[in-house]
Order: structure tokens, then sequence, then C-alpha cells
């Protein structure tokens, strides 16, 4: 069977993406519903569920940046897709980008051969990924195996003890925020494939977001947004005895 043409596999990817948000979207509404109850085995797994959705939906929000109208041609799609992990696939997609609009076809990218503000972008975008989203984007797989609890090692004889704490720690709050991390991301390296002006005009609008999103997720407290869920409910139930 004939490959299909790139126009309708960036429409495969789009479909696909949506589906994934709906999925997201109820899975958050019977998390906060869970949360209000104070339902904990229900949290936690929906909490399970709604990582390995955006997971899924991180993945598949790059297969639709590399089948972009007027973004990197194929030859640099194959090299975003030669990379094992999902995360290397992140990160290869962010060079690639670079390099391309850049000129910078085989040479590091330093800031020797990057102008000085696009190497600063290079690296800030980078260290998102390896800081900020790198957890959610690894755990999708162990998640996919039915490591909900336990997520093993290779050998499949031990557990991984940085995944299993990434899981066990995990909420609703943070999760909304690292989908929303990925979003601007996606939006930057957009631009980037798509445009280099647009991505040079737009690229502070779209970090300051990831600025703001970045703080709310280190100093947003769960227990309080819990506890405003739990309370909220509470209000209800008094207002419907009376």
């Amino acid at each position: 069977m004939a490959a299909k043409p790139d126009h309708k596999l960036y429409q495969f990817h789009v479909s696909n993406l949506r589906s994934i948000e709906i999925a997201i979207r109820n899975t958050a509404l019977s998390t906060r519903k869970a949360i209000a109850e104070q339902n904990q085995k229900a949290v936690v797994s929906f909490v399970r569920l709604y990582s390995f959705l955006l997971g899924a939906w991180a993945e598949t929000r790059l297969s639709k940046l590399l089948y972009e109208k007027n973004g990197i041609t194929s030859d640099e799609r194959n090299t975003v897709l030669a990379t094992q992990s999902q995360i290397d696939r992140w990160q290869k997609a962010v060079e690639v980008a670079f390099r391309k609009q850049y000129k910078v076809p085989s040479a590091a990218l330093t800031e020797k051969t990057l102008p000085h503000s696009a190497f600063s972008r290079y690296t800030s975008l980078i260290d998102i990924l390896n800081n900020d989203l790198r957890s959610i984007i690894e755990i999708r797989n162990k998640l996919a195996h039915g490591q909900w609890v336990y997520p093993l090692n290779n050998e499949g004889n031990d557990v991984e003890a940085e995944k299993y704490n990434s899981i066990r720690h995990e909420n609703l709050l943070a999760l909304q925020f690292k989908m929303s991390l990925i979003s601007s991301l996606a939006a930057i390296i957009h631009d980037l494939f798509v445009s280099l002006p647009t991505f040079e005009r737009d690229f502070d609008q779209h970090y300051k977001q990831i600025i703001t999103t970045r703080t709310n997720l280190q100093k947003r407290d769960y227990d309080e947004y819990a506890k405003m869920l739990v309370e909220k409910r509470q209000r209800g139930i008094k207002k419907r005895k009376k």
C-alpha cells in the first residue's frame, strides 16, 4: 500500500490530537470530582490516566508539528524520527528547526555558530524539555505497559526509583501546567519551522507565558487547590439542602 501524502498524514494527526484532547478534558473533570469528593483512590487512578493521555498528546502534538505545511522537509523530518525516544525527538526537532532557519547545516549549535539571541533561545527551549517536560514525556511508555504504581527498569527486574517518585508525586494541577508548557513550546517550534520572522517577533510573548506557567508549576500549592474543590462541593451540598 502506497504511503499517504503529507497533507493527509497531517490531517490524521490533527484528528488524533482532537480526540485525545476530549479524553483529557473529561479525565480532568472526573479527577476534579474525585478530589472534591475526597475519593483518594479514584484521584490516584485518574491522575495516572491523565499522565498517560498527556504523554500521548505530547507525542501526537510533535507528529503534527513534523507535518506542518511549509515546515521542515521530509529529510529533516526523517532526521527527527530516526531518534529513538520521544524526548530525543523533541530535542532533535528543536535542533533541526534552528539549523534550518539559521543556516547551520552540520556544525555544533553554539554561541559562535548562532546569533547570541538565537543561541539563548535554543538553550532555553532545551532546558524546558530537560527540566520540566522530560518526566511526562518519558513516563507515558511505563503507564502504557500497565506500570501505574511501580515502573520497572528495562530488564523488568527492579523499580526505577526516579520514575516511581515521578508517578507517585504527580497531581492534576501540575499536569495541567505541564500541558500548557508543551502547548507554548509547540507554538514556538511551529513558528520556527514555518517562519523565522514570526518566530523572532513572537518568541518573547510565547516565552512570557512559559515563565508564568513555570512559576505556577513551582509555586502553586496542590493542597490549597484540593481544599478549594472540596469546600466548593460542600457549599453546593449545603445550598441544595436549603
